[in-house]
């Protein structure tokens, strides 16, 4: 660690010509010679959903046996590198999602709520946690998509129930749905080119890059630095400007490089504390994205009405497995990313599934549901889990929240003895 009389506030930022950028935990930025809980290093959560359409092949996705880890099904070994943190979590149901087929599975996910209920609270997961976690960051939370969600038509609940509970996972409250932005650019504005618009800067106008804005700035700090914080400034802002560069396409950015996009933004935004809770769509609720990039040619939303056939499945089975790859890829940057006396890995915890099993019966028992991370040393990983056949989802939801040092009684159908998961 640089000692020296330096010491910079947790929230120290960058700012210029209108510009504020906030920077990554820095030596600089723990007190010499203080115990490290006293500290802006000591170890806070990150909490992430993340969330993909239309299912899972089960028998890909579910070991043979509980316990300890052994071979990863075809869908989730993108993850084997991971296994010490990682927990699958088997025999749960959300009964709240059977209805309007596909209208309402993404928003009844993360909250044990059926959208019907009169009066009912429909505060989910993800905002319930941002409320207490989301205090001391920039943002509360982000609810981050990856295409335009399709209007999914309720069929004989028409009017029933909002067409926003098709299109997002995250609402607070029960009349405010909370959008999942699709657009890389929209999203790297809101995340480092906050107070921008004023000075010129705007999606539009993509030839002056937000860190030239915060140029003077960038230098000053660079003189009262140390060589290693100076080398994660520069690694941090390098990773900004190619996020950058990359969201410059706005909605136009081909599918395969948003998607890499969306989590590298969150990655960053993790890094530098802006938000500690986020969600993501991996793809819209009926998708009709095709997947040439792995030779799937079919649409999605089409291919998962499978009928059995064990062509559309292996199909299926492919376009499964290639969200894993590409959630393992954000899983990677975060173990490769430090905070404090662990990476950001270490700190987080995230629920990564789907509110459909069979996507053919579009049932929603067994579902998939997998978490990874540490937890800050809360959650122990490497380990089947399975509980009696239709568990509800919302047990496993309370538990992230407990582990997460969230307080809440319940969340949904829940209550509190309903914790399912070990504790490390």
């Amino acid at each position: 660690m640089f000692i020296s009389k330096v010491h910079l506030d947790r929230r120290t930022f960058l700012r210029g010509m209108g510009a504020t950028i906030a920077l990554p935990l820095l030596d600089a930025m723990i007190p010499a010679r203080t115990a490290l809980a006293a500290t802006a290093a000591r170890p806070v959560p990150r909490l992430a959903f993340v969330y993909f359409p239309h299912g899972a092949i089960m028998r890909e996705w579910t070991p043979e046996s509980a316990g300890p880890l052994g071979q990863l099904g075809r869908i989730l070994e993108p993850l084997s590198a991971f296994k010490d943190r990682l927990t699958i979590v088997s025999g749960l149901e959300n009964r709240h999602a059977y209805g309007p087929v596909h209208a309402i599975t993404p928003g009844t996910w993360l909250s044990g709520t059926s959208p019907g209920t009169a009066g009912g609270s429909f505060t989910t997961a993800d905002q319930i946690a941002a409320v207490q976690l989301g205090r001391d960051t920039l943002l509360p939370s982000i609810e981050l998509g990856t295409e335009a969600p399709t209007r999914i038509s309720s069929g004989a609940w028409e009017g029933e129930y909002h067409e926003s509970f098709g299109a997002t996972t995250s609402f607070r409250g029960s009349s405010t749905a909370l959008p999942m932005e699709f657009n890389p650019r929209r999203v790297f504005n809101t995340l480092f080119a906050r107070g921008t618009v004023a000075q010129g800067f705007s999606p539009a106008n993509t030839s002056t890059s937000v860190l030239d804005l915060v140029a003077a700035d960038t230098a000053r700090l660079q003189t009262r630095l140390g060589p290693s914080d100076c080398a994660v400034l520069h690694d941090y802002l390098d990773a900004v400007r190619d996020v950058e560069r990359r969201a410059d396409s706005g909605d136009t950015t081909p599918f395969p490089e948003r998607l890499h996009l969306m989590f590298d933004m969150m990655a960053l935004a993790f890094q530098a504390d802006i938000t500690r809770v986020a969600s993501i769509m991996m793809a819209a609720e009926t998708s009709q994205r095709t997947y040439e990039q792995i030779d799937v040619p079919d649409a999605f939303h089409l291919l998962s009405h499978h009928q059995y056939d064990p062509e559309k499945m292996e199909k299926l089975v492919r376009i499964q497995r290639y969200h894993t790859s590409v959630f393992a890829a954000f899983v990677q940057k975060l173990a490769d990313l430090s905070d404090g006396d662990g990476s950001l890995l270490d700190r987080s915890l995230i629920l990564y599934g789907s509110n459909m099993s069979d996507s053919h019966a579009h049932d929603h028992f067994p579902l998939p549901a997998a978490l990874v991370g540490g937890g800050c040393g809360r959650l122990r990983g490497g380990h089947h889990v399975r509980y009696p056949d239709r568990a509800p989802l919302s047990s496993l939801l309370l538990t992230l929240l407990d582990r997460a040092g969230v307080q809440v009684d319940s969340i949904g159908d829940s209550q509190a003895d309903h914790l399912i998961v070990d504790r490390a």
